[in-house]
Protein backbone atom coordinates (compact mmCIF):
# COMPACT_ATOMS: atom_id res chain seq x y z
CA UNK A 1 0.00 0.00 0.00
CA UNK A 2 2.75 2.44 0.93
CA UNK A 3 4.86 1.61 -2.13
CA UNK A 4 1.86 2.31 -4.36
CA UNK A 5 1.19 5.61 -2.63
CA UNK A 6 4.71 6.81 -3.19
CA UNK A 7 4.30 6.68 -6.98
CA UNK A 8 1.30 8.70 -8.22
CA UNK A 9 1.88 7.64 -11.85
CA UNK A 10 1.82 3.97 -10.90
CA UNK A 11 -1.30 4.60 -8.82
CA UNK A 12 -3.06 6.20 -11.77
CA UNK A 13 -2.06 3.28 -14.01
CA UNK A 14 -3.37 0.76 -11.50
CA UNK A 15 -6.61 2.68 -11.08
CA UNK A 16 -7.18 2.67 -14.83
CA UNK A 17 -6.34 -1.05 -14.98
CA UNK A 18 -8.77 -1.98 -12.22
CA UNK A 19 -11.55 0.15 -13.70
CA UNK A 20 -10.96 -1.49 -17.08
CA UNK A 21 -11.21 -4.92 -15.49
CA UNK A 22 -14.42 -3.97 -13.72
CA UNK A 23 -15.83 -2.59 -16.97
CA UNK A 24 -15.08 -5.89 -18.69
CA UNK A 25 -16.89 -7.73 -15.89
CA UNK A 26 -19.91 -5.46 -16.25
CA UNK A 27 -19.87 -5.94 -20.04
CA UNK A 28 -19.73 -9.71 -19.66
CA UNK A 29 -22.72 -9.54 -17.33
CA UNK A 30 -24.59 -7.47 -19.89
CA UNK A 31 -23.80 -10.05 -22.55
CA UNK A 32 -25.31 -12.71 -20.31
CA UNK A 33 -28.58 -10.79 -20.20
CA UNK A 34 -28.41 -10.29 -23.96
CA UNK A 35 -27.99 -14.03 -24.55
CA UNK A 36 -31.12 -14.56 -22.48
CA UNK A 37 -33.01 -12.42 -24.98
CA UNK A 38 -32.90 -9.31 -22.81
CA UNK A 39 -32.33 -6.99 -25.73
CA UNK A 40 -35.17 -5.40 -27.67
CA UNK A 41 -37.85 -3.94 -25.41
CA UNK A 42 -41.46 -3.52 -26.35
CA UNK A 43 -44.81 -3.32 -24.63
CA UNK A 44 -47.75 -5.46 -25.56
CA UNK A 45 -51.24 -5.40 -24.23
CA UNK A 46 -52.21 -8.91 -23.28
CA UNK A 47 -55.63 -9.67 -21.79
CA UNK A 48 -56.15 -5.99 -21.02
CA UNK A 49 -52.93 -5.74 -18.92
CA UNK A 50 -49.65 -4.25 -19.97
CA UNK A 51 -46.93 -6.83 -20.04
CA UNK A 52 -43.32 -6.07 -20.69
CA UNK A 53 -41.80 -8.06 -23.53
CA UNK A 54 -38.07 -8.43 -24.05
CA UNK A 55 -37.07 -10.06 -27.29
CA UNK A 56 -39.60 -12.77 -28.01
CA UNK A 57 -40.21 -13.74 -24.39
CA UNK A 58 -43.06 -11.93 -22.67
CA UNK A 59 -42.25 -10.94 -19.10
CA UNK A 60 -44.72 -10.47 -16.33
CA UNK A 61 -44.51 -7.06 -14.56
CA UNK A 62 -43.28 -8.78 -11.38
CA UNK A 63 -40.53 -10.51 -13.34
CA UNK A 64 -39.69 -7.18 -14.92
CA UNK A 65 -39.18 -5.61 -11.50
CA UNK A 66 -36.98 -8.50 -10.39
CA UNK A 67 -34.91 -8.25 -13.54
CA UNK A 68 -34.28 -4.53 -13.09
CA UNK A 69 -33.38 -5.10 -9.45
CA UNK A 70 -30.67 -7.49 -10.62
CA UNK A 71 -29.38 -4.99 -13.17
CA UNK A 72 -29.42 -2.20 -10.59
CA UNK A 73 -27.66 -4.43 -8.09
CA UNK A 74 -24.89 -5.15 -10.57
CA UNK A 75 -24.50 -1.42 -11.22
CA UNK A 76 -24.25 -0.64 -7.50
CA UNK A 77 -21.67 -3.38 -6.98
CA UNK A 78 -19.64 -2.05 -9.92
CA UNK A 79 -19.63 1.49 -8.53
CA UNK A 80 -18.68 0.18 -5.09
CA UNK A 81 -15.74 -1.75 -6.56
CA UNK A 82 -14.56 1.34 -8.43
CA UNK A 83 -14.73 3.34 -5.19
CA UNK A 84 -12.72 0.70 -3.33
CA UNK A 85 -10.08 0.58 -6.06
CA UNK A 86 -9.83 4.37 -6.13
CA UNK A 87 -9.41 4.50 -2.36
CA UNK A 88 -6.74 1.81 -2.54
CA UNK A 89 -4.55 3.54 -5.10
CA UNK A 90 -5.14 7.13 -3.97
CA UNK A 91 -1.90 8.45 -2.47
CA UNK A 92 -2.95 8.92 1.15
CA UNK A 93 0.44 8.11 2.61
CA UNK A 94 2.29 11.12 4.00
CA UNK A 95 5.13 10.49 1.56
CA UNK A 96 2.87 10.70 -1.46
CA UNK A 97 3.48 14.19 -2.70
CA UNK A 98 2.79 15.59 -6.14
CA UNK A 99 5.16 18.56 -6.25
CA UNK A 100 8.06 20.22 -4.51
CA UNK A 101 5.93 22.67 -2.52
CA UNK A 102 3.97 19.80 -0.97
CA UNK A 103 7.22 18.02 -0.19
CA UNK A 104 8.63 21.08 1.57
CA UNK A 105 5.48 21.53 3.62
CA UNK A 106 5.73 17.92 4.72
CA UNK A 107 9.45 18.15 5.50
CA UNK A 108 9.04 21.33 7.57
CA UNK A 109 5.77 20.49 9.31
CA UNK A 110 7.64 20.02 12.57
CA UNK A 111 9.65 23.23 12.26
CA UNK A 112 6.96 25.82 12.81
CA UNK A 113 8.79 26.56 16.05
CA UNK A 114 12.36 27.64 15.38
CA UNK A 115 13.48 25.80 18.51
CA UNK A 116 12.46 22.53 16.85
CA UNK A 117 14.70 23.38 13.91
CA UNK A 118 17.59 24.10 16.26
CA UNK A 119 17.04 20.77 17.98
CA UNK A 120 17.27 19.09 14.55
CA UNK A 121 20.69 20.62 13.86
CA UNK A 122 19.79 23.91 12.18
CA UNK A 123 21.62 27.00 13.43
CA UNK A 124 21.29 30.73 12.74
CA UNK A 125 23.46 31.66 9.75
CA UNK A 126 24.59 35.29 9.76
CA UNK A 127 21.68 37.73 10.00
CA UNK A 128 18.51 38.52 8.11
CA UNK A 129 19.08 38.69 4.35
CA UNK A 130 17.51 41.71 2.63
CA UNK A 131 17.15 42.10 -1.12
CA UNK A 132 19.27 44.52 -3.16
CA UNK A 133 16.18 46.52 -4.14
CA UNK A 134 13.17 45.31 -2.17
CA UNK A 135 11.97 42.40 -0.12
CA UNK A 136 14.11 39.83 1.64
CA UNK A 137 14.92 36.16 2.05
CA UNK A 138 14.48 36.36 5.79
CA UNK A 139 16.53 34.62 8.45
CA UNK A 140 18.27 31.39 7.50
CA UNK A 141 18.77 28.49 9.86
CA UNK A 142 21.31 26.19 8.23
CA UNK A 143 22.31 22.59 8.78
CA UNK A 144 26.02 22.53 8.03
CA UNK A 145 26.21 18.75 7.73
CA UNK A 146 23.57 18.76 4.99
CA UNK A 147 25.29 21.60 3.14
CA UNK A 148 28.57 19.70 3.11
CA UNK A 149 27.30 16.27 2.09
CA UNK A 150 27.29 17.05 -1.65
CA UNK A 151 23.74 15.73 -2.06
CA UNK A 152 20.21 17.02 -2.55
CA UNK A 153 17.30 15.44 -0.69
CA UNK A 154 13.85 17.00 -1.01
CA UNK A 155 12.97 15.76 2.49
CA UNK A 156 16.09 17.32 4.02
CA UNK A 157 16.51 20.99 3.07
CA UNK A 158 19.86 22.49 3.94
CA UNK A 159 18.36 25.77 5.19
CA UNK A 160 15.03 26.80 6.69
CA UNK A 161 13.86 30.39 6.27
CA UNK A 162 12.02 32.39 8.93
CA UNK A 163 10.78 35.94 9.31
CA UNK A 164 10.88 37.80 12.60
CA UNK A 165 7.41 39.25 13.17
CA UNK A 166 7.19 41.21 16.41
CA UNK A 167 9.63 38.88 18.13
CA UNK A 168 8.17 35.63 16.81
CA UNK A 169 9.86 33.64 14.10
CA UNK A 170 7.43 32.65 11.34
CA UNK A 171 8.26 29.85 8.93
CA UNK A 172 8.61 31.00 5.31
CA UNK A 173 10.05 28.11 3.35
CA UNK A 174 13.40 26.50 2.65
CA UNK A 175 16.56 26.84 0.62
CA UNK A 176 18.27 23.81 -0.87
CA UNK A 177 22.04 24.29 -1.03
CA UNK A 178 24.90 22.18 -2.33
CA UNK A 179 28.54 23.21 -2.73
CA UNK A 180 29.26 23.37 -6.45
CA UNK A 181 32.62 21.55 -6.37
CA UNK A 182 31.16 18.68 -4.34
CA UNK A 183 28.21 18.35 -6.73
CA UNK A 184 30.27 18.70 -9.92
CA UNK A 185 32.69 16.01 -8.75
CA UNK A 186 29.93 13.41 -9.13
CA UNK A 187 27.54 14.99 -11.62
CA UNK A 188 27.91 16.38 -15.12
CA UNK A 189 24.82 18.60 -14.96
CA UNK A 190 23.60 21.16 -12.39
CA UNK A 191 21.15 19.83 -9.79
CA UNK A 192 17.44 19.60 -10.61
CA UNK A 193 14.96 18.80 -7.87
CA UNK A 194 11.47 17.61 -8.83
CA UNK A 195 11.66 19.54 -12.08
CA UNK A 196 13.21 22.72 -10.66
CA UNK A 197 16.67 23.74 -11.91
CA UNK A 198 18.99 25.18 -9.27
CA UNK A 199 20.59 28.62 -9.50
CA UNK A 200 24.32 29.15 -9.24
CA UNK A 201 26.18 31.54 -6.95
CA UNK A 202 29.85 32.12 -7.57
CA UNK A 203 32.58 32.88 -5.02
CA UNK A 204 33.49 35.12 -3.35
CA UNK A 205 29.98 35.95 -2.15
CA UNK A 206 28.31 37.81 0.69
CA UNK A 207 27.96 34.62 2.72
CA UNK A 208 31.66 33.73 2.70
CA UNK A 209 31.18 30.20 1.38
CA UNK A 210 32.49 28.46 -1.76
CA UNK A 211 30.50 28.63 -5.01
CA UNK A 212 27.25 26.78 -4.63
CA UNK A 213 23.98 25.77 -6.25
CA UNK A 214 20.76 26.81 -4.54
CA UNK A 215 16.98 26.80 -4.84
CA UNK A 216 14.43 28.67 -2.72
CA UNK A 217 10.96 27.24 -2.14
CA UNK A 218 8.42 29.61 -0.57
CA UNK A 219 6.12 26.89 0.70
CA UNK A 220 4.78 28.54 3.85
CA UNK A 221 4.43 32.15 2.72
CA UNK A 222 3.15 33.33 -0.63
CA UNK A 223 5.67 35.04 -2.88
CA UNK A 224 4.04 37.22 -5.57
CA UNK A 225 7.31 37.07 -7.54
CA UNK A 226 7.13 33.29 -7.77
CA UNK A 227 7.36 30.22 -5.57
CA UNK A 228 11.01 29.65 -6.48
CA UNK A 229 12.20 33.27 -6.64
CA UNK A 230 15.11 34.42 -4.50
CA UNK A 231 13.47 37.47 -2.95
CA UNK A 232 10.02 37.90 -1.48
CA UNK A 233 8.67 41.48 -1.58
CA UNK A 234 6.31 40.61 1.27
CA UNK A 235 9.16 39.67 3.64
CA UNK A 236 11.05 42.22 5.75
CA UNK A 237 14.10 42.23 8.00
CA UNK A 238 12.98 45.27 9.98
CA UNK A 239 11.94 43.37 13.12
CA UNK A 240 14.99 41.13 13.36
CA UNK A 241 17.49 42.30 15.97
CA UNK A 242 19.77 39.27 16.07
CA UNK A 243 18.44 38.16 19.43
CA UNK A 244 16.94 34.72 19.88
CA UNK A 245 13.26 34.97 19.04
CA UNK A 246 10.57 32.52 20.00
Amino acid sequence: MQSIARNPRRSLFMLRTHIRQISVLFFQTSVFFHDANFAAFRFNSINGRDRFEIGSNPIHPVEEVLMWKKVLGIGVVTLALVAVVAAFVTPTNAQATTNLVDTVRQATAGFQDVKAAEAAGYQLFHGCVSGPNEGAMGVHYVNGDLVGDGQIDAQKPEAIMYEDQNGTMRLLGVEYVVIADAWNAKNQMPPVLMGQLFNYASAPNRYGIPAYYYLHVWASKNNPDGTFSDWNPQVSCEDFTGEHSH
